[in-house]
């Protein structure tokens, strides 16, 4: 026998291994789930896309539920007044501090209120400004609102002593 026919083949184990790991790579991985999905799809299309569907629900079921980081949005509120008591004139419609708060002769007129003529607009004593310390007079239920309007007697400024209804939630 020669030599050439003795020897037997030699296989490198490591080599072998690392041929192994190649074919698990997540490449190939991504690739076989693609075939099988593709494959699923021409054998049982009622069940590929029912599991699509399926998952899409899953999704706007996630996206709409909201959080636990519930936030309550709060306006202001009309507080329990006591005739005889001081508050202070707050707009509750307003951010800007330099806003004032309008009184009427009459509880039901503020409803009404159109500020177009001149006249009503530089009337003493209508547009009060914020902060102006009052005390509670009279309080006077309307459009099935208890306390809705409430009469105020101003303490100070240069209408201090003369009175005017206003709306209960401009009085904090």
């Amino acid at each position: 026998m020669s030599n050439e026919e003795n020897i037997e083949p030699v296989i490198d184990t490591e080599q072998s291994a690392e041929t192994e790991q190649v074919i698990d790579s997540p490449s190939d991985q991504a690739g076989n789930v693609i075939s099988l999905l593709l494959d699923l799809k021409e054998k049982n299309p009622k069940v590929f896309f029912g599991a699509i569907g399926g998952v899409v629900v899953l999704l706007l079921i996630l996206m709409m539920s909201g959080g636990n980081d519930e936030k309550i949005v709060t306006g202001p509120t009309i507080k329990n007044l006591a005739v005889g008591q001081k508050y202070v004139l707050k707009s509750a419609n307003s951010y800007d501090p330099a806003a004032a708060v309008r009184l009427v002769g009459v509880p039901g007129a503020i409803a009404a209120y159109d500020d177009t003529e001149e006249a009503d607009r530089n009337a003493a004593c209508q547009h009060i400004p914020q902060g102006t310390s009052v005390s509670v007079l009279e309080l006077q239920d309307a459009y099935g609102t208890k306390n809705a309007f409430v009469k105020v007697q101003m303490e100070e400024g240069e209408c201090k002593g003369k009175d005017g209804w206003a709306l209960a939630i401009d009085v904090q």
